[in-house]
């Protein structure tokens, strides 16, 4: 089913008027004298200058702010440069250390063993010496006592034998070879 289209008709060539005065000035006409005063009036006060430099300082600003930033972006990787190669020496500082410690304990090991054969050497000479010396002191206390036991058999021996003449005649021999 097709639908019924109402059709309107516009007239071809409607003008309509447009308020004007003495003929020539319209309301474009109006508009574009106000726009152009209003250039002219900032133009006259500077107004493009201003915003100019207002925009330069912003720009130096920025600019400013950009190389502070890329200094201080310069300065965090020195910063951390400098960390990394604190942190690498104190790694490299600290394995010397721990190598240090383990040759120093091996060496006081050594030491001590070599200290600990010394002093059982030392020791070992000491108890020898000590009983060498309670031998010999032995032997000089037994050796003693036999010449005391010797001495007096001796001299029970000589009484028993010899007499008070007998001993004059041994003295007298005696005295004699010592004169030759």
């Amino acid at each position: 089913m097709a639908e019924p289209v109402a059709h309107t008709e516009v007239p071809a060539e409607t003008h309509h008027a447009e308020p004007a005065v003495l003929g020539i000035v319209t309301a474009p006409v109006v508009v574009a004298l106000c726009v152009f005063f209003v250039i002219l009036f900032f133009i006259w006060k500077k107004v493009p200058a201003a915003i100019a430099r207002s925009l330069d300082k912003k720009i130096d600003a920025i600019r400013e702010q950009l190389n502070e930033a890329e200094s201080l972006r310069k300065d965090a990787e020195a910063l951390k440069a400098e960390y990394e190669a604190k942190a690498m020496a104190a790694d490299q500082e600290s394995a010397a250390m721990v190598e240090r410690a383990k040759h120093e304990a091996e060496a006081i090991i050594a030491k001590a063993a070599t200290d600990a054969e010394g002093l059982i050497e030392r020791r070992k000479a000491m108890a020898e010496a000590k009983i060498a010396a309670e031998e010999r002191a032995a032997i000089d206390e037994l050796r003693a006592t036999a010449a005391k036991a010797a001495t007096a058999a001796a001299a029970k021996l000589i009484a028993e034998r010899n007499s008070p003449d007998v001993d004059k005649g041994l003295v007298d021999q005696a005295i004699g070879r010592l004169a030759k």
